[in-house]
């Protein structure tokens, strides 16, 4: 089986559960530091599906990667390889098909609610699940792209996930651990602090409480949507 592709926008922002989820039904991996200089590949037909992680930096920005990075979501999309982001991924997923990223309304940090919408799509992703806590941290979002169902929401942000048969873009945060999470508070205590007066960021304190059940919930979720995933890719 050809290897799933992983992309690191930030040392922080790694596959987390998604890495465990993979090795789990040994499904193999391979990993490029962007942020490291990797070389990115030329062809997304090399690998079974594409995963788009994290990162601090705006879809928008003027970075060599991004539209690289771009045309490879494109390629995987016309060649119906799965396409999988997650927060900035989801962006980038969203940019590359047609939609815009620009900015949200108020910064979300911490642990939210989203609910799932009332849609086919979103059944066949989430079943019987109509919301859950999800973990964020991002000032932009997207729009959503033409072809594609918006099945995730919340009152700060309207969207937080859409499909597009094999392919899912998500604003919000399901692979974070909880080693990841207490290294997100501790590299973004400043903006944090500068943020703190938007009805969306929660305090580290906040953030931190009953982090080890949160996190086991969240996995319970992402666990779901992961499965849901894999069964799209090229194998």
């Amino acid at each position: 089986m050809k290897p799933v592709a992983i992309f690191r926008h930030a040392p922080s922002e790694g596959p987390g559960y998604f890495a465990t989820f993979l090795d789990s039904h040994s499904i193999p991996w391979q990993l490029f530091r962007v942020d490291a200089g990797d070389a990115l590949p030329s062809d997304a037909r090399l690998f079974s599906g594409l995963v788009f992680m994290g990162g601090p930096m705006s879809v928008n920005d003027d970075l060599p990667w991004i539209p690289h990075s771009m045309e490879l979501i494109r390629q995987a999309a016309q060649a119906d390889i799965p396409l999988l982001g997650h927060c900035l991924g989801g962006q980038l997923m969203a940019k590359a098909l047609g939609g815009a990223v620009g900015r949200n309304p108020v910064k979300e940090i911490g642990w939210g609610g989203v609910a799932v919408a009332d849609n086919a799509t979103a059944k066949s992703w989430f079943g019987e699940v109509k919301n859950f806590d999800a973990f964020h941290w991002h000032g932009e979002t997207f729009t959503i792209p033409s072809g594609a169902i918006g099945i995730l929401g919340n009152s700060h942000c309207v969207n937080q996930a859409f499909a597009m048969g094999k392919h899912l873009g998500m604003q919000c945060h399901i692979e974070m651990t909880e080693e990841m999470v207490r290294d997100w508070c501790a590299l973004g205590e400043e903006e944090i602090a500068s943020a703190i007066t938007s009805p969306a960021v929660e305090k580290q304190t906040v953030i931190l409480e009953n982090l080890a059940e949160r996190v086991k919930s969240l996995n319970v979720t992402a666990q779901k949507i992961y499965t849901k995933w894999i069964e799209g890719l090229v194998r």
